[in-house]
């Protein structure tokens, strides 16, 4: 059961950026997506320069952050302060027709090539907070990733049997991203049509800043069915330090419980580590 594990927000702290390196020189982490806008970018990138086993992604930014381009390039898409919205405010937005999918497209290519021009070979995109969910978003971000020759794009939905498996979280989140998988069809059917790869889907979406990580992490390895097909495991594992102390986000003693479980489950779970290179141009075809 070949799995992917990625470590999302790098470049966000220090603590942040450690925590990723680490746990891939202890063989329990395939990649990272970089924040091309993080306050910690540059430290990012010097670590992974210095750890080439380390696959490196673009983590695009279209909320809550700020935007590798001028605002006044991408004015459908940030607030009057320049700044990117929030999601719920990016989620409206998106659904009123207000964003300009070309402004997508041109912030998702000026954050992939900033990756880039260091010498990164950027292996995969995702989404911060995974607005590629929206049809609206993917179009414009695959156009992206094939113009800078990016081969890879994460699938951002969770299987009903690893669902199943996160007990410990509210009926609404759940029921929020259960109604989203409607849409994993036609997301495959763009994806393969654009010629990127992707995963069978992505674990531990839901369990995402969820109390007991450890065991909600060896209920979700546990529960991977057997086969050839190649999923991903989303981690947000970092070092608390008084830079995150700064940052508003959730994720904050759960990056230091996800480091050590990620230590403690993946050696015991007896999964095959792999890499986005290893998907060598496949996406797996729509549910019928």
């Amino acid at each position: 059961m070949p799995l992917i594990i990625n470590a999302d927000d790098f470049g966000l702290t220090p603590g942040v950026n450690r925590s990723a390196v680490e746990l891939h020189c202890a063989g329990v982490l395939s990649s990272a997506t970089l924040m091309a806008t993080g306050a910690f970018f540059d430290d990012a990138v010097a670590r992974a320069r210095a750890t080439p086993t380390l696959e490196v992604g673009c983590h695009v930014l279209l909320v809550d952050g700020i935007p590798a381009l001028d605002p006044a390039q991408i004015s459908s898409l940030v607030r009057r302060n320049g700044q990117l919205p929030s999601l719920a405010r990016f989620a409206a937005a998106l659904h009123l027709g207000r964003i300009r999918p070309e402004e997508i497209e041109a912030e998702a290519i000026a954050q992939i090539r900033r990756l880039q021009q260091t010498g990164l070979r950027v292996s995969h995109v995702d989404t911060h907070k995974h607005t590629h969910l929206f049809p609206a978003v993917l179009r414009p971000l695959l156009r992206a990733a094939r113009a800078c020759g990016v081969p890879a794009i994460r699938n951002p939905f969770e299987p009903a049997w690893a669902r199943r498996t996160t007990v410990t979280v509210s009926g609404l989140r759940r029921l929020q991203i259960t109604l989203l998988g409607w849409r994993q069809a036609a997301f495959l059917r763009l994806v393969r049509q654009a010629g990127l790869a992707t995963t069978a889907g992505t674990l531990g979406v839901l369990a995402t800043g969820t109390a007991d990580v450890s065991g909600v992490l060896r209920s979700l390895l546990a529960a991977i069915p057997a086969g050839a097909e190649t999923w991903e495991l989303v981690c947000h594992p970092g070092y608390p330090d008084e830079h995150l102390d700064r940052i508003r986000t959730r994720l904050r003693t759960s990056r230091a419980e996800e480091h050590a479980a990620l230590l403690e489950q993946i050696p015991r779970a007896g999964v095959k580590l792999s890499a986005w290179r290893e998907l060598n141009g496949t996406t797996p075809a729509p549910p019928a």
